[in-house]
């Protein structure tokens, strides 16, 4: 005998929501490993830069942070995104919705200080390259 819709309707939805459970626990995780690479990745750029006993380019260093935070932003808002299509409440809506226009706000502004400091750091590479003798003419 066919089980009754609602049952069947009931095991789908607990599925669905055990799915997108799943997705956004992997969104954040993998949010959290990209955090974690880059910072390994500028520490190592840090030491490098140390190591060599020449004066480091933090701007670069903090580029390059800042590169894979913005990534990880936005694997973290698209877990909370996830988070919505199973929120309980209107009051964690309410709250994902919070953490979203912060993530949001904290990304733009990450996006346009990397902007700026791309522009610093290629003026700045300008001004070298001008200032060397062209090695082809020597």
């Amino acid at each position: 005998m066919p089980e009754p819709i609602n049952t069947l309707f009931s095991r789908t939805e607990a599925t669905v929501v055990a799915a997108v459970q799943w997705l956004k626990l992997g969104g954040e995780l993998l949010g959290a490993l990209v955090i974690g690479l880059g910072i390994v990745v500028a520490g190592v750029l840090l030491v490098q830069a140390l190591a060599a006993r020449r004066t480091a380019n933090f701007t670069a260093i903090r580029l390059s942070l800042a590169r894979y935070l913005a990534l990880a932003l936005e694997f973290q808002l698209g877990a909370d995104i996830l988070s919505t299509a199973i929120a309980p409440s209107w009051q964690e809506i309410g709250k994902l919705g919070a953490i979203a226009v912060i993530r949001t706000a904290l990304n733009f502004f990450l996006s346009k200080e990397m902007e700026q400091e791309r522009k610093v750091t290629d003026a700045e590479d300008d001004v070298v390259a001008k200032s060397q003798p062209d090695k082809a003419a020597g």
